[in-house]
């Protein structure tokens, strides 16, 4: 590549469904980038029940560099996938309906793809609200006791990583790889991810990629969220033994914990609620720190935040059917070498 000169053609890849509240701020960021290359937008629609196709629609109108294609099935990878078959560019870069890409971020990861020679690279995903709610578990999400120590979330220096939010690729190692894979409704990127680097490719993350997140706008959206998350990460762990560890362990043991606590100090003795009411103790303390800043009644809901990601996470780890990680494996796409790595 070379950026100095002519700077190579992005295709931007959206995946939506019911993302009437976001949609144009997200898209709108993406065309405010100040790339000096050729840039388009591809927007892959699901079977969205609010105005989705609407305001789509009216961004094809408004700039020629955005069309659309449909994604009939609704879920993610295929979107992905029925994008990337429509896009034409050489570097590809992901985008959700509910994200908004930072000043400079389409310069920033063609230069790190560049200079690394990675074949995906990522940054942070800066979660941020638009009400006290959302603010709260923007606050939960981006700390240490929310998430643990996912660069992605909390920040870190620039290295080689398992996997990235969303990404910026390179074109050649997604058709190598034959694309998203369909079985993973979450946590494709991480297969995907898993296969190129398999292949020998290099991910890379850089806090220098920032992408604006919103949060799910409710309790019981938030908690769906993360009970997919831990369903999902279970699945990636039957999936590729040995990927699992102690962050991912946290919160089904704190469930299990919490759970016997309960059990035990209403039918035995009081000593039982000493684990649920330190549980408790622990994120109300640590919600002080992570709500820093932010207007009293934002800060008073993050350990409502944190109960609900962390026990809906845990559950959804707890629940996760063996069936639907044998059907998942079955499906296993075994990495595809390009002719340098078999050389």
């Amino acid at each position: 590549m070379k950026s100095d000169v002519h700077p190579p053609a992005v295709s931007v890849i959206m995946p939506v469904l019911n993302e009437e509240r976001h949609l144009r701020e997200a898209v709108h960021a993406i065309l405010q980038q100040e790339y000096a290359g050729e840039m388009e937008v591809v927007v892959a629609l699901g079977p969205s029940t609010d105005r989705t196709d609407e305001i789509a629609a009216e961004l094809v109108k408004e700039d020629p560099r955005v069309h659309t294609v449909p994604n009939p099935t609704g879920r993610t990878p295929a979107a992905l996938n029925a994008a990337i078959k429509a896009s034409r560019h050489p570097i590809v870069v992901r985008v959700d309906g509910h994200a908004a890409l930072s000043p400079g971020y389409i310069t920033t990861a063609v230069r790190l793809l560049e200079e690394t020679g990675a074949m995906n690279v990522g940054g942070i995903m800066h979660a941020q609200g638009t009400n006290a709610w959302e603010q709260a578990v923007a606050a939960a999400m981006t700390s240490k006791i929310g998430v643990g120590n996912a660069a992605f979330h909390t920040g870190g220096d620039a290295q080689q990583a398992e996997t990235v939010y969303l990404g910026v690729f390179r074109r050649e190692a997604l058709e190598q790889q034959g694309g998203y894979n369909v079985e993973f409704i979450r946590a494709q990127d991480w297969e995907l991810n898993f296969r190129i680097r398999e292949a020998g490719g290099l991910i890379w993350f850089s806090p220098e990629l920032k992408v604006s997140y919103r949060p799910r706008p409710s309790v019981k959206a938030l908690a769906k969220q993360y009970k997919d998350y831990g369903r999902w990460r279970h699945v990636v762990a039957r999936y590729h033994q040995g990927s699992i560890n102690l962050r991912y362990l946290a919160p089904p043991v704190a469930v299990c914990a919490i759970a016997a606590g309960l059990v035990v100090g209403a039918a035995l003795t009081p000593w039982g609620l000493v684990v649920p009411g330190g549980y408790l103790a622990a994120i109300a303390a640590g919600s002080v720190p992570a709500g820093k800043g932010l207007p009293l009644k934002a800060r008073l809901q993050i350990p409502v935040a944190l109960a609900t990601m962390h026990m809906s996470w845990g559950w959804g780890f707890l629940t996760s059917p063996r069936s639907l990680a044998k059907r998942v494996i079955a499906s296993r796409r075994p990495a595809v070498l390009g002719e340098t790595q078999e050389a």
